[in-house]
């Protein structure tokens, strides 16, 4: 019979991958909820902090509305855009977000705008409030790879590593397995399974480890914004190696480059070049 899915070197054996619940006959696909729970730890986490500093909670559950909103309908609009020729012939497909289905870099790049246009209206200062907004926006992605996790997607190349994950075949969406995959099938007992690295593991430990960096540096941060950049830039930096494992990446039409690894490096030399210039602004201030 088998199983769904493995993690060959560290002896964990899932035999059945669920992705959704029912509930009084309607399925809930755990993407959604582990977004949603991600979404109110953010909010809660952000919150606090606006309030240590003294911004006031209340404008952070004002915006948030606003920045999740604008946060999924970017996500969803920069993965169909790269993704067009399986949406061109069932434009109805495109409401369908409980397939998954969600670029975090659009989620992000739909966040950032709606916070520009709220900062505008009520006259705050946009880096000092993003300081606060990207503890939560972390927290947001640190779980929502999660939620790839129950999808079966989010998955790299083949490896034999230590972290090494075997999924299934037939649980797999197959155009997410390329040919280099196939070469690699593994078969255990009359069952194909690719072998894969577990990427969305990577990013969320990865963001873990950002998130806990930026919670120790927060009281040491030289002038507003600072959060913000070192976010960007840590971020990105992480996305360089992931997608370079990724056999699913968004790819510019007509390239074979990945978008959000070319993102991602614009993100690094955009946030270093802001840090460096930040820092030698506040380094004037004091001597002034």
């Amino acid at each position: 019979m088998g199983y769904d899915l493995r993690f060959v070197h560290l002896g964990i054996t899932i035999q059945h991958l669920q992705n959704h619940i029912t509930i009084f006959g309607f399925s809930i696909a755990f993407y959604g909820i582990i977004i949603g729970i991600g979404m109110l730890l953010g909010i809660t986490l952000a919150a606090r902090d606006a309030e240590k500093r003294g911004i006031g909670e209340d404008t952070i559950y004002d915006f948030a509305l606003l920045g999740i909103v604008f946060g999924v309908i970017g996500a969803r609009l920069y993965y169909v855009f790269f993704r067009w020729d399986n949406y061109r012939g069932n434009l109805l497909e495109i409401l369908n977000l409980r397939a998954g289905g969600l670029a975090i870099y659009g989620g992000v790049i739909g966040g950032i705008l709606s916070l520009m246009v709220y900062c505008r209206r009520k006259k705050q200062n946009f880096l000092n409030l993003a300081d606060s907004l990207i503890l939560g926006v972390l927290v947001g992605q640190i779980l929502g790879r999660w939620g790839n996790f129950f999808n079966a997607e989010a998955f790299g190349r083949y490896t034999d590593s230590l972290f090494a994950m075997q999924l299934r075949r037939d649980i797999v969406n197959p155009i997410m397995i390329n040919s280099a995959l196939l070469q690699h099938l593994v078969r255990v007992n009359g069952v194909d399974y690719i072998q894969v690295h577990p990427t969305f593991l990577y990013e969320s430990v990865w963001n873990l480890c950002l998130l806990l960096f930026l919670l120790w540096y927060r009281p040491k941060k030289r002038f507003t914004g600072e959060m913000f950049f070192l976010y960007l830039g840590g971020y990105g930096l992480g996305r360089v190696w992931i997608e370079g494992l990724r056999t699913d990446s968004l790819l510019l039409p007509g390239t074979g480059i990945a978008v959000s690894q070319a993102l991602a490096g614009v993100c690094v030399l955009v946030a270093l070049l802001c840090i460096l210039a930040g820092r030698r602004f506040a380094a004037r201030g004091r001597k002034n």
